[in-house]
């Protein structure tokens, strides 16, 4: 009776340490996989910040490019002023200007504004047809100013019967100047026909 009851007691015990094992062991196994799966969320959640930051960066990268594109576009219309130096433009003009006549006047202006930085790919021989030539580099027809001339300003008179090449000339914030230094604007005397230019 007491041999049975220590066999049963030792078998009993034997099922229960066998329980515990197998429990200890269910954990073994199961363990690894839940750290594998944490391990993979935090890969994951990995890729996804990095994902995010590289959105951020790209959008970042366009709003600049953007600023940029526009800055450069409203710096546009001022090209022609900043490409033409005026008081280069005059310095070269009196400087060329001799005390007489020529009758070399659109020679001396091209020379002047070439010199000032403008860039006159074609131009006409005559003076009275400078106009276009002037509007190409940056010059705007305006109202006649001869009150109150600015440097860099210029003026055309058309043909007329005895000059058929017409004049053209430059103010030096001065005096007017061809390729002589006038005494007035007046050339032709009071009958002439003028078209009056300044750099916008």
């Amino acid at each position: 009776m007491i041999e049975h009851s220590h066999h049963h007691v030792e078998h009993h015990v034997n099922v229960h340490t066998h329980t515990i094992a197998h429990k200890k062991q269910t954990v073994k196994s199961v363990s690894p996989h839940k750290k594998q799966s944490k391990t993979q969320e935090k890969i994951i959640t990995k890729k996804k910040t990095e994902s995010q930051k590289n959105k951020h960066l790209v959008a970042q990268k366009k709003n600049a490019h953007t600023k940029h594109t526009y800055h450069v576009t409203a710096q546009t219309p001022q090209k022609h002023k900043k490409a033409i130096n005026v008081t280069k433009f005059a310095h070269t003009l009196a400087h060329n200007a001799y005390s007489r006549s020529t009758e070399k006047c659109a020679k001396h202006v091209r020379i002047a504004l070439e010199s000032a930085g403008a860039r006159v790919q074609s131009h006409p021989v005559a003076a009275a047809d400078w106009g276009q030539t002037l509007e190409k580099i940056g010059y705007k027809r305006i109202s006649p100013a001869f009150d109150k001339p600015q440097e860099g300003d210029i003026y055309i008179i058309s043909r007329t019967r005895n000059h058929n090449y017409g004049h053209i000339a430059g103010y030096t914030g001065k005096s007017w100047v061809s390729d002589f230094r006038q005494n007035s604007y007046a050339v032709y005397g009071s009958n002439a026909s003028y078209k009056y230019y300044r750099l916008i």
